[in-house]
């Protein structure tokens, strides 16, 4: 009997580790990240039938002699993108370097696409297919966008991209998970030229914007400045109002006091003024009384001596006035009965005076004529006389033009 039981728990031992081994090489278990492809058996798929069946994140099992298994890797496949020489829309070269994350799709119907063309391939296989792909998209855009467009929105050019990248990408069973452009250069410095254009213009809108912003914080501060000025006048235009204002009410209170004052002031120098004009009025009357006595009898009696001494020294200068004019008189008609010798006498009376100035010797003497005479002993006696004589002669002829020797020859004539 026991070798019995022994033969049947061997047996039984057996069999459960031949079924334990079976099923282990017939059950697959999926992990998150792949997916099963059970290859074998058809089944329907979009109104379509397909010859696999797709596990994924579970368990099956394999249908020995039927069904084959395969594992598809859905992890992420970075890529490194990268286009030199491609044309953008203007014809200027560009290099673009990007990065991308594509993996196979974890649902249907992606999944059944992915299947179909990558089912059996590596992963370096299916990493060139996606880069040429991404990279014909890459070039695709560039024609399409301006430099400019390119290196100012980048995340435009990505979206963009992303956009056209995902259908294509779709169409062969794989999804882009992301999608970064890191780099954008050109061969020729066209980007270098826009970014110096783009700072220039940059810097240009900063410095138009610190001036604005400097003239907006002057206008500001003089706003500010005449704001405060505006009050501080209109405090102290407040402020001399009310002084004013006080002194008026001060000067209207003190008006009636000052006016009674004014008025008693003037009263007081109108009785003085009028005290002093009767007191001038007497003292003119006495002062007019002494001027009689002192000044004016005084002079009325010099103005009658001068009168007297006026009259006797005109008598004298009348009968003086009237000797002469008797005398010129008297000379007339003598001068008028002697006739034409009358000149000449007339001349020698008033020239034979001067003969002693003339010829005295304190006039100086100018030379003009010398005559030369005979010597004392030359002629006869009277050779002295008539060089004196020819010398008086030619004196008072220089002295006062009278030609005494021609006026001896005419009357010696006559």
């Amino acid at each position: 009997m026991i070798p019995v039981l022994v033969v049947l728990a061997i047996t039984a031992f057996v069999v459960f580790m031949s079924l334990s081994a079976m099923l282990r090489r017939l059950l697959y278990v999926s992990t998150p990240n792949e997916a099963l492809i059970f290859s074998g058996r058809t089944r329907q798929v979009a109104d379509r039938d397909v010859g696999y069946r797709v596990v994924r994140g579970g368990r099956a099992l394999r249908m020995p002699l039927f069904e084959l298994v395969d594992k598809v890797d859905l992890t992420n496949i970075p890529i490194d993108i990268e286009v030199k020489g491609a044309y953008s829309k203007g014809g200027i070269p560009l290099n673009v370097h990007g990065v991308a994350n594509v993996k196979l799709p974890g649902e249907e119907p992606l999944l059944n696409n992915a299947i179909e063309r990558f089912l059996g391939r590596s992963r370096a296989d299916i990493l060139q297919i996606a880069k040429e792909t991404l990279e014909g998209n890459l070039r695709g855009v560039l024609a399409l966008l301006t430099p400019e467009e390119v290196n100012q929105d980048k995340v435009r050019f990505a979206q963009t991209l992303l956009e056209e990248a995902e259908h294509d990408l779709g169409r062969m069973g794989l999804v882009l998970d992301t999608l970064k452009i890191q780099n954008i250069t050109d061969d020729v410095g066209y980007l270098n030229s826009i970014g110096r254009i783009q700072g220039a213009r940059v810097r240009m809108e900063a410095a138009i914007a610190e001036a604005g912003a400097k003239a907006d914080a002057a206008a500001q501060q003089a706003q500010n400045w005449c704001a405060a000025e505006i009050a501080k006048v209109d405090a102290d235009l407040a402020i001399a109002r009310q002084e004013t204002q006080k002194r008026i009410v001060d000067a209207q209170t003190r008006r009636e006091a000052m006016i009674a004052e004014s008025q008693g002031q003037v009263a007081a120098q109108v009785a003085q003024v009028t005290a002093e004009i009767e007191r001038q009025k007497a003292r003119v009357l006495q002062v007019q009384r002494k001027l009689d006595a002192d000044i004016v009898q005084l002079a009325e009696a010099e103005r009658q001596a001068r009168e007297e001494q006026a009259r006797g020294d005109a008598a004298v200068v009348v009968e003086r006035g009237k000797a002469e004019a008797e005398a010129l008189k008297r000379v007339f008609q003598a001068f008028a009965t002697a006739g034409d010798g009358a000149r000449e006498v007339l001349v020698l009376q008033q020239v034979i005076p001067l003969l002693g100035q003339v010829a005295g010797a304190g006039h100086p003497l100018a030379v003009q004529k010398v005559s030369v005479l005979p010597g004392p002993d030359a002629g006869a006696p009277g050779d002295g006389f008539a060089r004196t004589a020819i010398g008086a002669s030619e004196q008072i002829k220089a002295a006062t033009g009278v030609d005494i020797a021609g006026l001896a020859r005419k009357l010696g004539g006559g």
